[in-house]
């Protein structure tokens, strides 16, 4: 028996449960991991809360982490005992154990240690399919980040300044300026004092920019829009003050026929070969220096709630991993 943060009704970070549960031996395809980190993402209080529905209740949540593989099941060639690994996006990550699927692990090269690895992949992949696939990212472009000093955030900034792109980035407060700032936003701006539609206008001479990465959601949704030159892209990837209220598609011709996108990492690594793709792009920046992850903060897994807490308030900058 091991110990896994379990929800049985969806709810506030109260509904985070430390129970014991019983992790068998490996099936036809899986392999059982000892986990040594797990990543936070914004998506697990989506699933603790019910905003994104589970197949079944009790459920283990998460769906990020790294560990080492223990136990291999039949027909499992690509992986044996002892093998570090670590995944994204697969649910069921908060637990000190876990059966997997062999093929959605992903072997880790020496030179990544377990916790920046467990703090990389969703947010790291999430990061490369948003500036290398939705919206191809340029040399020359300027671009707007939201949450430019969160988790996705911080890479996004680091990943675009590194393929040329001048970035602007929205912030809550004077310090998440100075992170993202040092992080590779050039024009941090501090929405609390300052209308950053009025600042990206300024800054790009009237003519908006071509993207803008939202993954706030309801409160900056229509204001990014206005951020936009003709025929820009609005990729919404997260929610993190609330879905966005259904739109009038007639806005976007308003506003200058503008695109609209709300992509997921499932769907874009869904494929195994798609999956491999993007880490080796990811591990390709970080080993070059193009990106650095930071584990800004840790929490003893069984203090999930606490974690939750935290990064529901805005008070967690760039990554968090829970340790088992």
């Amino acid at each position: 028996m091991v110990h896994a943060i379990r929800i049985h009704e969806y709810g506030g970070p109260e509904a985070l449960r430390w129970d014991e549960v019983e992790v068998g031996d490996p099936g036809p395809g899986q392999v059982r991991l000892r986990q040594t980190a797990v990543g936070l993402n914004y998506i697990d209080t989506y699933h603790r809360s019910g905003l994104y529905k589970l197949p079944q209740l009790p459920a283990v949540i998460g769906t990020e982490g790294a560990g080492v593989v223990e136990a291999v099941g039949p027909d499992v060639t690509t992986l044996k005992v002892g093998d570090r690994v670590a995944y994204a996006p697969l649910i069921g990550a908060y637990a000190e154990s876990r059966l997997a699927p062999a093929d959605r692990l992903v072997p880790l090269p020496s030179w990544i240690e377990d916790r920046q690895a467990a703090a990389m992949m969703l947010q790291g992949m999430t990061a490369q399919f948003l500036i290398r696939s939705t919206y191809a990212v340029q040399p020359g472009d300027t671009i707007l980040v939201q949450a430019a000093a969160g988790g996705v955030g911080l890479i996004l900034c680091q990943w675009a300044k590194h393929l040329g792109a001048t970035v602007i980035g929205t912030v809550s407060s004077d310090e998440k300026a100075e992170l993202a700032r040092a992080n590779g936003c050039d024009h941090p701006i501090v929405y609390t004092r300052e209308n950053f539609v009025n600042r990206v206008k300024d800054i790009t001479d009237g003519q908006g920019v071509p993207v803008v990465y939202d993954g706030v959601g309801k409160t900056t949704f229509m204001d990014s829009l206005d951020c936009l030159r003709p025929r820009g892209f609005m990729v919404l990837f997260g929610a993190a003050s609330g879905p966005v209220p259904p739109l009038d598609l007639q806005l976007l011709a308003a506003k200058g026929s503008l695109y609209v996108t709300r992509p997921t990492l499932f769907t874009y690594v869904a494929k195994r070969d798609d999956m491999m793709t993007s880490a080796a792009d990811l591990f390709e920046v970080v080993h070059a220096g193009g990106v650095n992850i930071n584990v800004r903060q840790t929490f003893p897994l069984r203090d999930a709630a606490e974690a939750h807490r935290a990064l529901e308030s805005r008070g967690t900058t760039g990554s968090t991993v829970l340790l088992p």
